[in-house]
């Protein structure tokens, strides 16, 4: 079994997949020849046993005033945006912070992915991430052919909250005016949110996870899809499979 396979395979046992999927001809022919089969192209590995893509939920517009009023339109690029975060204090977050964690990935991201908040690794070192938690996300983006380079990773507020608490209520109003100009500047095809936080700043609701799962809702226009924190999924595997299934719904829409 080449590397490449074992890897997968291993990533798949890992995400609660409980079928083992090899591709087509991967055995050979019956009879023990090593010719490939004949035949049309298999679909993708992540693909086999994908849900459908699900019906529509909330449709939201960011709130361009909010950035007019405090100046963010004059933004251009991400390195700009990551500037004016790392230098600003706006909430009582900033003066506890060793980094700020602006995000970072590909500025023409065909897929945004939105955390809630830097824990304490991220603070130490400014990148979102790059923990466990980061380490198991990586390895879903790997499962389904979409490399960590590729996207562009940030959260809701830019600065770690006390213990990892919850952000509250002030400072997710005061940070998200540039999550909102990121998206802005990026226009990617699908954001994912991980967390249930994530997915109510970005959608203006206060609804639960298993409300904002399973449905295909529209941040100015994009689809967006809820699902769990991979640093949820650490303390709770059942989780996985879940999770599983809501980026591979995330991952047909980034080829339509």
């Amino acid at each position: 079994m080449d590397e490449l396979r074992r890897r997968y395979l291993a990533q798949q046992a890992e995400l609660g997949g409980s079928e083992v999927i090899l591709p087509e001809g991967a055995a050979g022919p019956r009879g023990g020849g090593t010719e490939p089969a004949s035949g049309p192209s298999p679909a993708p590995r992540w693909m086999v046993g994908a849900p459908p893509i699900p019906g529509p939920g909330l449709a939201v517009t960011s709130p361009e005033a909010v950035l007019l009023g405090n100046d963010l339109l004059a933004l251009e690029t991400l390195d700009q945006i990551a500037e004016r975060i790392r230098t600003t204090s706006c909430c009582a977050l900033c003066p506890g912070r060793s980094n700020a964690v602006p995000g970072e990935g590909d500025p023409r991201a065909r897929m945004v992915l939105v955390g809630e908040g830097p824990g304490a690794t991220e603070d130490a070192t400014g990148r979102p991430f790059v923990g466990q938690a980061g380490a198991l996300l990586d390895g879903i983006l790997q499962a389904i052919d979409v490399p960590r380079n590729s996207v562009y990773i940030t959260n809701i507020v830019k600065c770690r909250p006390p213990q990892n608490r919850k952000p509250l209520p002030d400072e997710i109003a005061a940070c998200i005016p540039y999550l909102h100009r990121q998206l802005d500047v990026i226009r990617p095809r699908v954001i994912l949110a991980l967390g249930g936080t994530a997915g109510e700043a970005l959608l203006g609701t206060r609804k639960s996870l298993g409300e904002l799962r399973g449905k295909v809702h529209t941040y100015n226009g994009i689809p967006l899809i809820v699902t769990y924190h991979p640093a949820a999924l650490l303390r709770n595997p059942n989780w996985k499979k879940p999770t599983w299934d809501d980026v591979r719904i995330a991952r047909q829409l980034l080829d339509r």
